[in-house]
């Protein structure tokens, strides 16, 4: 099978240690995690993903928000120009040991973090990048 996943989720796996919304949400970020470590592949969705699927049932759920969207927009334009490829709908990405080098090298330096600005979850990213990921879900 194949994650479903907007582009800023890119940047939140990175750093992802088991902490999210709701009990829900995290227990699903988990199992999707444990995929991709495993070498599933990512296909790049717009608008909520296979991540946000607890939440959509929640009336006031920020997945479908213009905030959400320019995340996305801000994520893919940074995450191309890194990779030197296409990141855009329908694209297939394997987050493998070497793409995964790349991407947090340049999340810890802020080359890719636009898309972070106001994130609620910021702190904690930042706070993971800084550590060298030891406590991530993904390696």
């Amino acid at each position: 099978m194949t994650i479903r996943l907007r582009a800023h989720h890119l940047l939140c796996l990175l750093t992802y240690i088991g902490k999210g919304y709701n009990a829900a949400f995290t227990s699903n970020f988990d199992a999707l995690a444990k995929r991709i470590a495993g070498g599933e592949a990512i296909r790049i969705v717009a608008g909520p993903d296979d991540i946000c699927a607890p939440l959509l049932d929640k009336g006031a759920c920020h997945c479908r928000d213009a905030r959400s969207r320019e995340r996305d927009r801000l994520a893919t334009i940074d995450i191309e120009a890194l990779l030197g490829r296409p990141l855009a709908t329908g694209a297939r990405l394997a987050l493998d040991a070497p793409v995964c080098a790349v991407l947090r090298r340049a999340f810890r330096e802020k080359r890719i973090r636009r898309a972070c600005r106001d994130c609620e979850w910021h702190g904690l990213c930042s706070a993971v990048a800084a550590e060298g990921y030891v406590r991530a879900m993904i390696r």
